[in-house]
């Protein structure tokens, strides 16, 4: 029985919101249609509509009143036509008004019947205005959220292609210069061997140039990697945050410290690549301007929230950057965490340094991607 009730009472919500959206909807369908017609057909069905009130004020005579009813055509006029429109039906609905209850009226003089008509008119175009306002409040609004759609796609899109950019650089960068690079490593190494077998002195020269040859592609490779980490995937977060701080620390000079990187299945690819960027970026600006001499990258999971930290022992951040995104680089680091219904924070240490953490709910997660999923079928 508990159980039940405990349903029933869960069902009667949901229930309720999907008819006030089902409401919704219909009015939105309705309204694009009225507003595709002409306004001369919505002016002739609100008149009809005035008319069945006046006929009904007519035949109920003076004290059961409709006056009220006839704020409905002037509303859908000016809903549906615009304000002229409705200043028109509340004209006419005056008139109809007077005409219908004049056999009725229990005024004494026709200045008192005028009079009350006057206030009438008074009070249908404050109604014609006060539905002007709204309508104007609701296309207001609906077109300050589609620029905020069309703001977002334009980030999503700018971020898309930078992605793509990257990974084509990276992917060009490690099949392209890296092989070529090697295959000179190799004569370079064969070259070295020929000599050193005639005995020729130079054959040292050669090697220290096949050693070199070998670390350059070394740090290419590295480079490309971290341009494109190709193994971010499903599973590979935790290595790929791993092999960003060998390979920035090795091109920096700068330990960067993994730890605590726990391996969370994602099953969005999109949703590895998000993060390693905003760790990336983290990692590239505490290199760049805070000075440190030590980086902690971590990843935690708890409770089903997952954490993205990214510390350093620098001289933490300028009071400006609190409130503001100076570069492209932080500014794209929100729109990530964004993208992932996340919550990221950068703030100084009390014991100096910063701390950049990107928190997110891994239902929340699930949600989004059902979400997406669902747009894109």
């Amino acid at each position: 029985m508990e159980n039940d009730a405990m349903n029933a009472s869960t069902f009667t919500p949901l229930y309720e919101l999907e008819k006030a959206t089902r409401m919704k909807r219909w009015w939105a369908e309705a309204t694009n249609a009225m507003r595709s017609q002409s306004v001369w057909i919505t002016i002739a069905v609100m008149m009809t509509v005035t008319l069945g009130i006046g006929w009904l004020d007519n035949i109920t005579g003076f004290e059961v009143t409709w006056f009220v009813f006839y704020g409905i055509p002037i509303f859908l006029a000016v809903w549906w036509a615009g304000n002229r429109a409705g200043l028109f039906i509340a004209v006419l609905s005056g008139v109809v008004w007077w005409l219908a209850n004049m056999s009725t009226t229990p005024y004494e003089t026709q200045l008192g019947y005028a009079w009350a008509l006057a206030n009438r008119l008074v009070y249908l175009c404050v109604v014609v205005f006060a539905v002007t306002a709204l309508r104007n409040k609701q296309e207001a609004d609906a077109a300050r959220i589609q620029m905020l759609e069309e703001r977002r796609q334009l980030e999503k899109d700018i971020v898309s292609v930078s992605e793509h950019e990257q990974q084509r650089i990276g992917q060009d960068l490690h099949d392209g210069i890296c092989q070529q690079m090697a295959a000179i490593g190799c004569a370079a190494r064969v070259l070295a061997e020929d000599l050193q077998a005639q005995g020729i002195q130079a054959a040292h020269d050669a090697s220290l140039i096949e050693a070199s040859l070998r670390m350059v592609v070394m740090e290419a490779r590295n480079l490309a990697r971290g341009i494109f980490p190709v193994h971010v995937d499903r599973s590979g977060l935790a290595a790929a945050l791993e092999d960003l701080g060998k390979m920035m620390s090795s091109l920096t000079g700068i330990p960067i410290v993994v730890n605590d990187c726990v391996d969370v299945p994602l099953d969005a690819p999109e949703v590895s690549m998000h993060l390693y960027r905003i760790a990336q970026e983290a990692v590239a600006n505490a290199v760049k301007h805070s000075g440190a001499t030590e980086i902690q990258v971590a990843m935690k999971l708890e409770d089903e929230m997952l954490e993205l930290r990214v510390e350093d022992n620098g001289k933490g951040m300028r009071p400006t950057s609190r409130t503001r995104s100076d570069g492209m680089g932080l500014r794209t680091m929100h729109y990530r965490a964004q993208a992932l219904q996340a919550v990221l924070a950068i703030e100084t240490q009390p014991q100096g340094g910063t701390l950049v953490s990107c928190r997110m709910n891994l239902k929340d997660l699930q949600q989004l991607k059902h979400h997406n999923d669902h747009e894109e079928n």
